[in-house]
Order: C-alpha cells, then sequence, then structure tokens
C-alpha cells in the first residue's frame, strides 16, 4: 500500500515545508502555507501509458542539431497571433488567466470552432457537453473537427486522446483536473504541478501545442504556485473592465516571441470580435474641447496605437491634496508633478489632481510622459489643447524631453488618424524622414517650450 505523508505547500510559490511557517522563506509571504494529505503511487505517468509513439533522445554537438522547419499554426484569429508572436507553436504549452466571466473559455471555443482544417479536442472540467453546445450556438459556428470531452481524470484524458489524436489540445481548466498518480484534491498546489507537468511532456513527446486555463486570485494574478508559469512557454491574460465591453490579452511571458504585445476584442452576445484599430475606439469623439485632455501616441510591443489621457486639476478642500490615477503609475504622476512644479513653477501642491487613461487600459509606455504633462498643464490654466494635436516623449526631472524608441511608427499611427500636429523630442531628429507623411512635427527639448505653444 502507498504510504501517506503530509506536507505543507506555499500558495504563492510552491515552496514545500515539513511543518506550518508561518512567513515563507522562498517568497517571503505570510499566511500562505496550507496542509495537504499526499498519497502517491508508483505509477507510470498517464501519457506514458497510452502514448504509440516515442521519439528517442541523444546527446548530440549543438552544431549537428538541424533547425526546426515546422511552421507556425497561422489562426483566422489576428489578434490571437499577434500574441503569440505570429501563430501558434508546436509542442508549445500556453497558460491563459484571466477573471472570471472576461472570456476565456468563449475566446478558447471560438479559435477551436475557427480551425477547421485542423483536429481540435476541448476538455471541459467545468462545463457539461450541452452548456459547451449552447455557448458554440451562441457564437454561430460549428465545427465537425472539434470534439467536446467532459472529464477530470488524466488518465482517462489521455486515453481518449490517443484515440483522436488530436492537432491542438484544450484544458478548461488546469485548477479542475486530477491525476490518478496523486491522491490530493482537485485544485491543490500538488495537483495542479503534477498535472501541468503531465500535459508539457505529451506536448513536448508529440509535438501538440496545449492551451490550460487557469483561474485567477482576488490579487489579479494566476492562481496556483508560481512555479506553474515558469514551467510553461507561454503565460497570456485576459484583463478589462466589467463596465467596458473591451478585453485585453495580455503576453506577460512568451518563449517564442515578444512579452509585450496586447490584443484587443469587443466581448459581444456573439463571441469575442476582434478590435483591428483599437485608436479609434480609446480615442473620445467630443462636439466641443475639453480642458485636461491630450492624446499620446504609444506603442505596445510592435503595435502603434493613439490613447486618450485625462486630467483634472483643482484646489484641495480637505487637508492634504489628492493624488488619483487610474491605468498609469502613481509614482510616475507625482514625478511630473515634482518636475512640473520645480523646473516650472507651477504650484500642484495646492491643487487635487486626477488622472485617467481613457477606454480602462494600463499603459507602461514612457513615452505618454509629454501627453500627460501637456493634459496637467491644459487643466491647470483651463485651456483645451488645440483639435488634432497628439504628443509622444518622454520627460525626464531635470525637464527634458528624451527621445523614444520607434518614433517613425507613432508618427505614422498619427498621420493615418488624420491628426495635423504632433510634439516630439527634438532628439529624435537624428535619421528621421518627416516628409513621408503629411503631419506637421513639432520639435521640442524642454517642458517650458512645450508650455509656451500650449499656454
Amino acid at each position: 500500500m502507498p504510504s501517506a505523508r503530509t506536507v505543507f505547500h506555499c500558495q504563492n510559490c510552491g515552496a514545500q515545508s515539513g511543518k506550518w511557517i508561518g512567513k515563507c522563506p522562498s517568497c517571503g509571504e505570510w499566511n500562505t502555507y496550507v496542509e495537504e494529505i499526499i498519497v502517491k503511487e508508483k505509477k507510470p505517468v498517464a501519457w506514458r501509458r497510452h502514448e504509440r509513439t516515442r521519439r528517442e533522445t541523444r546527446p548530440q554537438k549543438i552544431s549537428e542539431i538541424e533547425p526546426s522547419r515546422q511552421p507556425r499554426l497561422v489562426t483566422p484569429d489576428e489578434e490571437f497571433n499577434r500574441v503569440l508572436g505570429g501563430g501558434i507553436v508546436a509542442g508549445s504549452v500556453v497558460l491563459i488567466g484571466g477573471e472570471p466571466g472576461f472570456g476565456k473559455s468563449t475566446l478558447m471555443l471560438q479559435l477551436s470552432l475557427l480551425l477547421r482544417e485542423h483536429t481540435i479536442l476541448y476538455i471541459s472540467g467545468e462545463e457539461s457537453e450541452q452548456q459547451t453546445k449552447m455557448r458554440a450556438e451562441r457564437l454561430q459556428q460549428l465545427n465537425d473537427q472539434c470534439y467536446i470531452l467532459t472529464d477530470t481524470n488524466t488518465e482517462s484524458i489521455f486515453a481518449h486522446i490517443a484515440a483522436i489524436d488530436p492537432d491542438v489540445l484544450i484544458i478548461d481548466s488546469i485548477q479542475t483536473m486530477q491525476t490518478p498518480s496523486i491522491d490530493a484534491t482537485a485544485g491543490s498546489i500538488s495537483q495542479v504541478r503534477e498535472c501541468t507537468s503531465e500535459f508539457i511532456q505529451y506536448a513536448k513527446e508529440s509535438g501538440v501545442p496545449v492551451f490550460l486555463i487557469g483561474h485567477i486570485t482576488k490579487e489579479g494574478t494566476l492562481a496556483g504556485p508560481k512555479v506553474l508559469e515558469h514551467m510553461v512557454d507561454t503565460v497570456l491574460q485576459l484583463e478589462g473592465d466589467r463596465h467596458y465591453t473591451y478585453r485585453i490579452l495580455r503576453t506577460l511571458k512568451n518563449r517564442y516571441g515578444s512579452a509585450s504585445e496586447l490584443g484587443i476584442y469587443e466581448l459581444t452576445s456573439e463571441g469575442m470580435r476582434q478590435v483591428k484599430n483599437p485608436s479609434e475606439l480609446l480615442i473620445t469623439q467630443r462636439d466641443e474641447q475639453v480642458s485636461g485632455i491630450a492624446i499620446a501616441s504609444m506603442l505596445e510591443g510592435i503595435r502603434p496605437m493613439l490613447i486618450e489621457t485625462q486630467a483634472l486639476v483643482t484646489p484641495f478642500i480637505y487637508g492634504t491634496p489628492q493624488r488619483s490615477s487610474t491605468g498609469f503609475d502613481p509614482r510616475r504622476l507625482n514625478m511630473l508633478l515634482a518636475v512640473l512644479e520645480k523646473r516650472c513653477g507651477f504650484h500642484f501642491g495646492v491643487k487635487d489632481v486626477f488622472f485617467n487613461i481613457a477606454g480602462g487600459l494600463r499603459v507602461e509606455d514612457p513615452a505618454i510622459d509629454l501627453a500627460v504633462v501637456a493634459a496637467l498643464i491644459s487643466s491647470f490654466e483651463d485651456a483645451p489643447i488645440p483639435a488634432g494635436v497628439c504628443f509622444s516623449g518622454e520627460v525626464g526631472l531635470s525637464g527634458e524631453i528624451r527621445a523614444v524608441t520607434r518614433i517613425e511608427q507613432r508618427i505614422s499611427e498619427a498621420d493615418k488618424l488624420g491628426f495635423g500636429k504632433i510634439f516630439v523630442s527634438k532628439y529624435n531628429k537624428k535619421g528621421l524622414d518627416v516628409t513621408k507623411n503629411k503631419i506637421e512635427v513639432h520639435w521640442v527639448g524642454k517642458v517650458d517650450e512645450l508650455i509656451n505653444v500650449l499656454v
């Protein structure tokens, strides 16, 4: 009989201990250790019991290794291809996380129905076959090559995999899976880690890409130990605001492409609709100009976008001035306020400052600094910025406007959307041909120069 043992796992990082510990020595978090009773039987891995062929491995010289010629699987979903770096890589394992109700299952089922020339096995541990069929009918798409399986036992799942031999495998969700080799409850750290390991081993030896849908914690991070994110090849996160219909599929990790890409969707009654030109949606159309509004030209990965920055500067009423920022780093906002106070003489210390990125986006590109400064000055002086003007530049502590990367793409995107003028750093002049576009490029080197133009 297999012997049972009691172990304590950290729910944050997956560290293991023989006794309960208040503070995890690995990640430093408090009260994260949970007791688990594990009975591990010495059985071969489920994938091993049902495999038909196994790739033989041997040590090879790196000069003798032939590069893989297998192309990526390009899906009909261009946004999904972008976040994966150009398509699905054979044998890759992709972890997709997001809050409940944000469309993870809808997105993956929609992808399964779009891949009509490939055999897809969609394994659902949370919904019945009838519920999945209802979702597919709502998407108004059917695919005879898409197989639905409702099961949570990995041994049974691998038996069906051997019979169907799918081209793509989708697991919804990894927290519901359970392997018979470990006697622990489904969703526990031991089960999640062991099941993920089995699916990774299957993907690498068979060359079949595997998608794992994962739950998310109340802190907004992927549920399960952090080691789970290190095991997979790609980590995607579906995020957004419940009050908006738009969803952002963001790349957090990608071994086969850029880790700073994003795809934008609109969640509708008929599924996830691709948003191919997000700039038109993120810029509000107004009948009259309002102070505190500035348009920034930014990049997410290699994708240029124009976003709307909104600032509201008012006299403070209570004892301490408020500083509130949504979608933008509050510490960076405080730094820009300090630059305007020290270098330009604006007294923001006696003002409440509220800042927002329209559309529910979270932006980390430093090139929007110039637009943030312009919006703050516009609201402070109650002077609207003229229509058709946008900004792209990073602001330093001495008040200088620093050059940003890929300025040509930023200018071209603004020109494509009909903007007439863009303010950029004069240090971006070198090697830049501004005659390609109709937009007027205004060069600035200091924040003072921008203020003289705006005010």
